[in-house]
């Protein structure tokens, strides 16, 4: 398939180029620092930030993007379902 933009460098405001499904770990950091995380199914997301602050996002709607720059998403006080990482 084409991609007219594969040779543009890719910034922090361009669409996501991959992701993956998180299941939430107190202990073992993502596969990438995030872009964004997606959250499915509404509920409670923690997560750990680039900079180590860890932070709760209350009662976030279903179908909801998150834009940071997130290591962890937080077994610990995460309701949330249906996540996804991406960056």
């Amino acid at each position: 398939m084409a991609d007219i933009f594969a040779k543009t460098a890719p910034s922090l405001t361009s669409p996501a180029m991959d992701g993956a499904m998180v299941a939430p770990n107190d202990t073992t950091p993502l596969a990438q620092v995030t872009r964004a995380v997606y959250v499915g199914g509404s509920g409670d997301v923690t997560a750990e930030l680039v900079s180590g602050t860890q932070l709760s996002f209350s009662g976030v709607p279903g179908g909801v993007l998150l834009p940071m720059r997130a290591t962890k998403i937080m077994a610990t006080g995460t309701t949330a379902s249906g996540i996804v990482a991406l960056w």
